[in-house]
């Protein structure tokens, strides 16, 4: 127990001096500028669009300024769907090329009836509350570090006696805590632990704040339902198709040519004999015989051997006994050093473990093959809300990227197929953690 609260605390402290935390600031300080800036212009817009289009003399005005606000949102959508790529490591697709149609009504019809263009216009709207959070994260870790400077501060430039100069003001990072005013060295002791909790509550702040608009850039600047709908019945098309070509390239290459050649050998093997039969005493024809057998023999045991795996490639064994212990075996046949914990409130169905258990083969292999790791370490639990979610972590070199058409975007796909997702956060150093989460029921 003891052990336990230890470490929890130690990840509490250590929070705002990580790589991570870095970066959830910066995007609430880039992220909640745009956010501010995006709602003020995308509401001016609108509104001056809207008002100048009731009078029929300002209809034209109007409707350009609507369109330029529809163009606005697609534009500060792409914003922050960059930001949270480049500060978050979070990226989500975009959402379909706007298309144009021909003549200037047809334009300016879909230019309005433009889904992506009004759902960027909603996150801007929607925005603000978060921004402001965003925006006072940073306010109280900035403020929190001057605060903790305060007796240094005071040794190095209040040397004379209490009373003789005025009180030292400082910022309170609390919201709207005003101004602290210190007027003896022993005041500052208060402030400085002030300020070195508003740093750490500040830097899980932004984590918070940031997951949930990473759910607002994932529902409203990604690709919207019915799209991510034809895009994953595509994909989940082509890779029916891809997995077909395999096996029937497998089956060709393989095992058919075994048992081609197992055919040929017995029948080779059958006419020696014929012929043994006709010249009794034909030591010759018996030892050829044998060993034309001998060889059938070996190809139908390569035959077999053959059909074994690509059967074991379209439904592992392991999993007729659940996912966990097709982890734990997969974990066991690992080069790096792999361990696994798994809590399932419930079983997930067949076709969702089968692609669990691929992207689990396949992100071991990836960093067997690229993270110089010591350790893997894999998670599967389940969400409230019915997801699977299978976390693999090692603590190797990082710098994955699904952006770079590495296996990671295949892999990505593989799961959109079935509505999940892939998460990748890999930051130069290390750790990397990939988290694929998958619904139970397909």
């Amino acid at each position: 127990m003891g052990e336990d609260i230890r470490r929890v605390t130690d990840t509490i402290v250590r929070a705002p001096f990580t790589r991570r935390t870095a970066g959830e600031l910066a995007y609430c300080g880039f992220g909640g500028l745009a956010g501010v800036a995006g709602f003020y212009v995308t509401v001016v817009m609108l509104a001056l669009g809207l008002t100048i289009s009731v009078s029929v003399v300002g209809t034209v005005i109007g409707l350009l300024l609507l369109t330029l606000a529809m163009r606005l949102g697609r534009r500060l959508g792409a914003l922050h769907r960059r930001l949270a790529g480049w500060l978050l490591h979070y990226r989500v697709e975009p959402p379909q090329k706007f298309q144009p149609g021909t003549g200037i009504l047809a334009r300016l019809d879909r230019r309005l009836r433009d889904r992506a263009a009004w759902r960027g216009i909603s996150y801007s709207l929607v925005k603000l509350p978060v921004a402001a959070v965003q925006l006072y994260t940073v306010f109280a870790v900035v403020t929190g570090l001057i605060d903790i400077t305060y007796p240094v501060d005071w040794l190095l430039f209040r040397h004379d006696a209490a009373g003789s100069l005025q009180p030292m003001k400082a910022l309170s990072p609390l919201a709207f805590g005003g101004i602290l005013s210190i007027s003896s060295w022993a005041g500052t002791i208060p402030v400085a632990i002030l300020g070195a909790a508003a740093v750490i509550g500040a830097s899980w702040l932004a984590r918070a704040v940031n997951a949930g608009d990473r759910r607002l850039i994932r529902g409203l600047l990604g690709p919207s339902r019915v799209s991510e709908l034809e895009r994953t019945r595509t994909l989940a098309v082509e890779d029916a198709a891809a997995a077909l070509r395999r096996v029937e390239r497998d089956l060709h290459d393989g095992a058919q040519m075994r048992l081609a050649a197992l055919a040929m050998n017995l029948g080779m093997a059958r006419e020696k004999l014929d012929e043994q039969d006709e010249q009794a005493g034909a030591a010759d024809n018996t030892a050829t015989a044998r060993e034309l057998i001998d060889a059938a023999q070996r190809n139908a045991m390569d035959a077999l051997a053959d059909l074994r795996d690509l059967a074991r490639g379209i439904h592992p064994p392991a999993l007729d006994n659940g996912l966990p212990s097709a982890l734990a075996t997969l974990a066991a046949s690992s080069a790096i050093p792999a361990s696994v914990s798994a809590e399932l409130s419930a079983r997930p169905a067949p076709a969702i473990e089968t692609i669990a258990y691929f992207c689990a083969a396949e992100l071991m292999a990836n960093a067997t093959k690229h993270s110089y790791a010591n350790e893997i370490k894999i998670n599967l639990s389940t969400e409230r809300t019915g997801v699977l979610r299978l976390e693999v972590t090692d603590d190797g070199i990082g710098g994955a990227d699904a952006a770079r058409g590495s296996g990671l975007a295949g892999l990505a796909q593989r799961v959109s197929t079935v509505d999940g997702h892939l998460e990748v956060s890999s930051p130069p150093g290390g750790p990397t953690t990939m988290i694929v989460k998958l619904p139970l029921k397909a």
